[in-house]
């Protein structure tokens, strides 16, 4: 199969990718995703090797900041196929998340799982993990959205405060029913009918 020669010779010129971005937010360092490909694509187009992405489940849910704004969340799965230039394949599943405010979750979903399907394939290494890096703890766990939704219910004040509620969180009071129903009581606290 001349595309696992490829991939082989691929690996033997890639050498490593520091991390050499910077998280401004949370203090650590990370290989950026046009650092990978910036170094990928040369080596690609030497041994004619084709990388296509194939999004097998895509799964988004709403959560909540520390602030309490929205955040949606993208988790991807995805199959990369490796195509030789005689047509010879293999190919890699992996896992990709993201998150963002606005609408951007299933892009960075797909950039991670790019960036960790080329990491794991070519064994790309790295500079010596420092204290700074993010694989040396474990991030808290975020909020569902659900419980947080559901606690903005129960305290709602005002038919202002619902249509906020509901503004933010539409789409997951809509998808699941406790929380249609628990909106729905709130609302005809409010408004007579209370039928949305």
């Amino acid at each position: 199969m001349e595309i696992t020669k490829s991939l082989c010779a691929i690996t033997a010129e890639i050498g490593s990718i520091g991390k050499n971005k910077k998280n401004a937010q949370q203090g650590y360092s990370f290989r950026g995703i046009d650092d990978l490909m910036n170094c990928l694509h040369p080596l690609f187009a030497k041994y004619g090797v084709l990388m296509v992405p194939e999004v097998l489940e895509s799964t988004r849910e709403e959560r909540v900041t520390a602030k309490g704004s929205a955040l949606i969340s993208a988790i991807l799965k995805v199959k990369y196929h490796l195509i030789g230039i005689d047509g010879s394949e293999v190919t890699a599943t992996v896992i990709g998340e993201g998150m963002d405010t606005a609408d951007k979750a299933s892009n960075k979903a797909l950039a991670v799982a790019f960036k960790y399907a080329a990491f794991q394939i070519f064994c790309i290494p790295t500079d010596e993990i420092g204290k700074d890096d993010p694989d040396n703890f474990t991030p808290d766990r975020s909020i569902s959205a659900n419980r947080i939704i559901k606690e903005r219910l129960l305290n709602c004040k005002s038919l202002d405060e619902l249509k906020v509620i509901c503004a933010d969180f539409g789409g997951t009071i809509q998808k699941d029913e406790q929380l249609l129903i628990l909106y729905r009581g709130v609302k005809a606290k409010f408004v007579k009918g209370g039928s949305r």
